[in-house]
């Protein structure tokens, strides 16, 4: 993995973690509407290889591999971003869900069921049901939606053994670590369970609803419905996170 001088091979680094650009790609097209080609991902994810072979440092004291597979599925995303893939209203109407969730959560203290939140939200439960057919992709949680940066990169911020070691920046990513556990922790039993066949276990849909008893679409369903209700209560406490930023940054 090595040249004659002791440096790093990026090209060998290249060659040698490509098909994991594949495997993330793959992973993540299971949340994504059919419109995303999956060779768009790759392309992106393949720009974001070449940058982590690039930025790398042995000093971070992370292996390749995990910080490689951060800036993939960062460019991947970024790339969906750009692209503004999802329909405006269906954007729209999962805002109104995150809103709600989070109103309903407030007034009754426990996670609302779906039949309540379709209610509360003047639809049918087939309708709502079908919103969150419709809503893969959405379930992508933007880091940018629960913390307030000043800018720079990310990962470079938060990339174990960072350069810096701001305590501060420490801090604040275990903070949403915690965060992120917590509303995790809140979720309905069952897409608790979903979470936890896909994200952990890594099962696809069709594998999860043979766990559960119920087709792919009702696994993709409870998907949407259990990233929905995490991104609500991630960005539910934004405000306060973000005044906290600022407090920290002010002393």
């Amino acid at each position: 993995m090595y040249n004659a001088s002791g440096q790093l091979n990026k090209t060998l680094l290249v060659e040698q973690f490509a098909p994991l650009v594949k495997r993330i790609a793959y992973h993540l097209m299971v949340r994504l509407p059919a419109s995303v080609q999956v060779d768009d991902l790759i392309q992106n994810g393949m720009m974001g290889l070449l940058e982590a072979a690039g930025r790398f440092d042995n000093d971070f004291g992370a292996q390749f591999e995990t910080y490689a597979g951060q800036r993939i599925r960062g460019a991947m995303l970024d790339g969906l971003r750009e692209n503004d893939w999802m329909p405006r209203q269906l954007r729209k109407d999962m805002r109104r869900v995150e809103v709600m969730i989070n109103k309903l959560e407030q007034s009754s203290g426990k996670p609302p069921s779906e039949r309540e939140l379709a209610e509360a939200l003047g639809m049918e439960l087939s309708d709502y049901q079908r919103v969150l057919t419709e809503a893969k992709g959405h379930q992508l949680v933007y880091l940018e939606d629960i913390v307030v940066e000043d800018g720079g990169d990310f990962l470079e911020r938060h990339v174990v053994g960072e350069a810096d070691g701001n305590p501060l920046t420490q801090i604040e990513s275990d903070d949403t670590k915690r965060a992120l556990v917590a509303a995790i922790d809140t979720l309905p039993e069952r897409e608790k369970i979903v979470m936890a066949l896909y994200y952990e276990q890594e099962l696809n849909l069709r594998e999860i609803g043979e766990v559960l008893g119920v087709t792919e679409s009702r696994v993709c369903q409870l998907h949407s419905q259990a990233i929905t209700r995490v991104r609500a209560k991630m960005m539910g406490s934004a405000p306060a996170k973000s005044t906290a930023n600022a407090a920290g940054k002010s002393k």
